[in-house]
């Protein structure tokens, strides 16, 4: 498969639709039989935001992150969430040379340009929570001394659901801070045979090759960025967003961040599908995936439940007219 021809000048729509099509295409021979995650994946890349992957153990969480890693190529890190994983430990340390009578500070892996967090929810708060700041400004604060993160960075994590032992629930901050929130589920009878013959899954992994230089991320950004959104779609993400605060059953609504999370997860769906522009459906699509997490109810349900409200609450917003 050719790469396509991507520059960081190059700033267009088409160009940076041709690289999120081969870049899907790579991720499915490895996902195979999910094309919604792996467009849920795409739109988070595109848009400059963090990924989370909620599903049951050996569904292809981690295959998914590890993908994206190697595609997009750059530098790539792994942390395993686990409840004695200290903060220090995904930012860095300061260690002190005797010698040279000076500190010098060794990165952590957060310091990468695609980061793997799985089983995000292994780790306790106080770990959790030193994800925050890498998260939202693309930097990290370590004896006061405030360094920025490779540029780009794509923080990917990975969960199990909140019943499975062992696990800390995501506070309401983190899961602000995760653009999308995605399943992966289940196979279908056909793929799940290819699977066990050797068709994706990890044998696809092994061999693949990155498809750019993170440049050309940047450059597919930049055109994300361009993507047209009129007053009248703006104020249909308004309405959306209003529409989660004022329903009886939640307690915390969609804020100010998620609906602009929601804007350029919309920017981001229209140039997967070749268009400089936004329309209603790219909001509607993934008003879920991109609200549902970051609402609070008055009675805690499953993440799929909170998805069916939000697809319902989008139903009742009047459609904007051209």
């Amino acid at each position: 498969m050719s790469s396509p021809e991507l520059r960081p000048s190059d700033l267009g729509v088409a160009a940076a639709s041709r690289f999120a099509a081969a870049l899907g295409e790579r991720l499915g021979t490895v996902l195979r039989g999910k094309p919604e995650p792996v467009r849920h994946a795409l739109v988070t890349l595109l848009a400059g935001g963090n990924l989370l992957v909620d599903d049951v153990p050996g569904v292809g969480k981690t295959l998914l992150a590890k993908a994206i890693a190697r595609a997009v190529g750059g530098t790539f890190r792994r942390i395993q969430g686990t409840p004695d994983l200290l903060p220090s430990e995904l930012t860095g340390v300061s260690v002190f040379h005797l010698a040279g009578n000076e500190w010098e500070f060794r990165p952590g892996p957060l310091f990468a340009n695609v980061v793997l967090v799985d089983e995000l929810n292994r780790a306790t708060p106080r770990t959790q929570s030193a994800l925050l700041e890498a998260m939202e400004e693309h930097q990290v604060t370590v004896d006061g001394v405030s360094r920025p993160l490779p540029v780009p960075f794509f923080l990917v994590a990975t969960q199990n659901p909140f019943e499975t032992a062992g696990t800390f629930p995501l506070v309401e901050g983190q899961l602000d801070r995760f653009m999308i929130v995605t399943e992966i589920g289940p196979p279908d009878p056909l793929t799940e045979r290819s699977l066990l013959l050797g068709e994706g899954g990890e044998p696809a992994l092994a061999e693949l090759p990155a498809l750019v230089e993170p440049t050309a991320l940047l450059a597919a950004r930049g055109a994300t960025q361009r993507v047209h959104c009129s007053t009248a779609l703006a104020d249909y993400v308004v309405a959306v967003a209003n529409a989660t605060r004022s329903h009886a059953e939640v307690v915390i609504g969609a804020s100010p961040r998620a609906a602009l999370a929601l804007l350029h997860a919309a920017q981001a769906s229209a140039v997967l599908d070749d268009r400089d522009y936004v329309v209603p459906d790219d909001v509607a699509r993934l008003a879920p995936a991109v609200l549902a997490h970051r609402l609070v109810l008055r009675d805690p349900v499953r993440l799929r439940e909170t998805r069916t409200l939000v697809d319902g609450l989008v139903g009742t917003v009047p459609i904007p007219r051209p």
